[in-house]
């Protein structure tokens, strides 16, 4: 009777300290893009508190379809981090938890990037906050600027500027080229692209995501400029099929005048290119102005988490002042709050100031229906790019681009 009662009590022991230690695990998952950022976070929350993260790397292109099936599964992680884009469709199939009082109720809550909150606000719920932050900027060699007879300190700031300045580095001969962007890149020429036609006053979408927009004088004159740039040869010919593997490679070998890049691109160049000397500048519009499109990722609690509380808990951490400059920053990420001080930013690189005033001013589109838009490389804008670009014109792209979105749309 006693070995029972003891092999009792070591049992309820032994599911006791089980429930505890699942209860002090929080699961997170991210997208590969973001592991440069999310390991050592991870290491460093886990080092100093009470609860253990455990993290998952996930491919991005395979990261909306395993989320989807873990909550299908009723198997979901406990904390997610995925392309701000997805936010409103995943809180339109109700796949994350509601969050609006718990991020409201931070103190520095207004001050977080304005393109996740809206990103992730769907009928006037919260869903996340922000994770990781980037920018789109102009990133140009100042070494080429001086050799074509440019001032490296006056980027272009309009697109006659801009076309100037791609000739006359183009001008110094052999394999320089004033540009360069990828041609077969979807989401890709998004991130670059979008901005130029902001900046020109246009868009592609209504503020609700619900109409197409496409067809206007900024669409045009944007994608009026980058077929010039192609058919004066100002860009290499490997841009027309780059989906995306060559987008920062190419600039890095020292011999692209210009080319539309993000935060991360300071970094990656400081460390493994120095020779490479280089200035970051705002994207501006046709007769000037700038914008950015502020993407990133955000960070919340999927529907079914059995960790709520301590998934918040750790979610806080990372927005913590001092977690944004010493782990995001240092690692690739511009800080996702506005009241980080430009003195603290300034000491990881003055370049970053740039990144972060246009995060801070960027744009995001808002719709549940992006992937299908805008990211699908058979999708409508991808091919009225090329259209534009590398076929027949402009003009021709634009109008069977603006039905092909609406029929996406379901509008007219």
């Amino acid at each position: 009777m006693l070995k029972k009662m003891l092999f009792l009590t070591s049992s309820l022991f032994l599911c006791f300290t089980a429930t505890l230690s699942a209860k002090d695990t929080i699961s997170f998952w991210v997208r590969d893009s973001d592991q440069a950022i999310a390991e050592p976070l991870v290491k460093t929350y886990n080092a100093q508190g009470a609860e253990t993260v455990k993290l998952t790397i996930i491919p991005a292109g395979q990261f909306v379809t395993k989320f989807a099936t873990s909550i299908a599964g009723g198997s979901p992680p406990d904390v997610v981090a995925t392309d701000l884009i997805y936010v409103p469709a995943f809180a339109a199939a109700n796949q994350m938890t509601d969050i609006t009082d718990r991020a409201k109720a931070l103190a520095y809550f207004d001050k977080l990037s304005p393109s996740h909150i809206r990103l992730s606000t769907w009928q006037e719920k919260l869903y996340s906050v922000p994770f990781s932050a980037e920018a789109s900027v102009l990133v140009y060699n100042k070494a080429l600027f001086r050799q074509a007879k440019l001032d490296p300190e006056k980027p272009p700031m309009n697109f006659a500027e801009f076309e100037n300045a791609a000739k006359q580095i183009t001008a110094l001969g052999g394999d320089i080229k004033g540009f360069y962007f990828s041609g077969s890149a979807s989401g890709g020429m998004v991130f670059t692209g979008f901005p130029l036609i902001w900046a020109s006053g246009g868009d592609v979408l209504s503020a609700d995501g619900s109409q197409a927009t496409v067809d206007n004088p900024a669409m045009r004159e944007t994608l009026a400029l980058y077929r010039r740039l192609w058919e004066e040869k100002l860009v290499p010919e490997g841009a027309k099929s780059d989906t995306g593997t060559n987008f920062f490679s190419t600039f890095a070998t020292g011999k692209i005048g210009m080319c539309s890049l993000g935060a991360f691109a300071i970094g990656i160049l400081k460390e493994k290119y120095p020779n490479v000397e280089f200035g970051v500048a705002p994207l501006f519009g046709k007769e000037g102005g700038t914008s950015s499109f502020a993407g990133g990722d955000s960070i919340g609690i999927p529907k079914g988490s059995k960790n709520v509380e301590a998934a918040w808990k750790f979610i806080t951490w990372c927005l913590g002042e001092d977690v944004q400059i010493e782990q995001f920053a240092k690692h690739g990420s511009l800080p996702v709050r506005t009241d980080i001080g430009s003195a603290e930013l300034s000491k990881v690189d003055p370049r970053y100031l740039v990144c972060a005033k246009m995060m801070a001013e960027g744009r995001t589109p808002y719709t549940i229906k992006y992937n299908e838009l805008l990211n699908d490389q058979n999708g409508p804008w991808l091919a009225m790019f090329q259209e534009a670009v590398f076929g027949q014109g402009v003009e021709n792209a634009v109008k069977d681009g603006q039905q092909k979105f609406a029929a996406v749309l379901g509008s007219k």
